[in-house]
């Protein structure tokens, strides 16, 4: 995505954020159910186009793609290399994907759990009450509430996914790295010492309480909850 000049990235963010693309003066309704899935390549940047902080947080997810461990690098090259190719078939009708969609949004999460999403995504945020002194001096920008958002349906999904009908803590610490890192934005400071938007979170969560009367006791989350 940072390949592509800002004309097409501003297709992408019309796609994900209007449900439709526009070719000339034609508007294309795009059908549920979609996604937009977009690369980053991390090296060789001179002359790409950096996707600006509101388009990134429309995203739900930052993934790192790492290198495929052995196993898995063995398999790509052994389908890659012949003349066979796999049959692809059909795990899902569309109808089936929208319906899961909808049972996810009715899986129950706590008060508690709620305001243990806050309390993480609320302490980004410069300037605001409760934020801790560590992310005031290497935070640019924090999380808005998109990132409450999708950090709760994510959740919701992943309790799911484990054989859960309700949501845990230990759901949201799983995927708050994904659904923080690419709306962080650490100042110079940081970058010089080698301190990136994992490392807030990291700390983040080392210092959130997870019980409910400890995130309504604390003078710090009163603040938090409260502004």
């Amino acid at each position: 995505m940072n390949r592509t000049p800002p004309k097409t990235q501003a297709a992408l963010l019309e796609a994900m954020q209007e449900r439709q693309v526009t070719v000339g003066r034609v508007r294309h309704k795009l059908s549920d159910p979609f996604f937009v899935l977009a690369t980053q390549n991390p090296i060789e940047q001179e002359g790409t186009y950096p996707l600006p902080e509101a388009q990134q947080d429309r995203f739900m997810f930052k993934v790192f793609v790492r290198y495929p461990n052995f196993n898995e690098e063995f398999e790509i090259a052994r389908r890659t290399t012949t003349t066979s190719s796999d049959h692809i078939a059909p795990v899902l009708t569309a109808e089936e994907i929208l319906g899961l969609q909808h049972i996810v949004r009715e899986v129950p999460i706590s008060d508690h759990i709620i305001r243990y999403a806050l309390a993480l995504v609320r302490q980004t945020r410069v300037g605001e009450n409760g934020t801790p002194e560590f992310v005031r001096d290497q935070v640019t920008w924090g999380a808005g509430p998109r990132a409450v958002q999708f950090l709760i349906l994510g959740s919701k999904a992943r309790a799911l996914l484990h054989g859960r009908t309700h949501v845990a803590t230990e759901d949201i610490q799983a995927l708050v790295k994904p659904v923080l890192r690419h709306r962080l934005v650490v100042n110079f400071s940081a970058e010089s010492e080698g301190v990136s938007a994992d490392d807030i979170v990291d700390r983040l969560v080392a210092i959130t309480p997870t019980k409910e009367d400890e995130l309504t006791s604390d003078a710090r989350f009163q603040k938090i909850f409260a502004s």
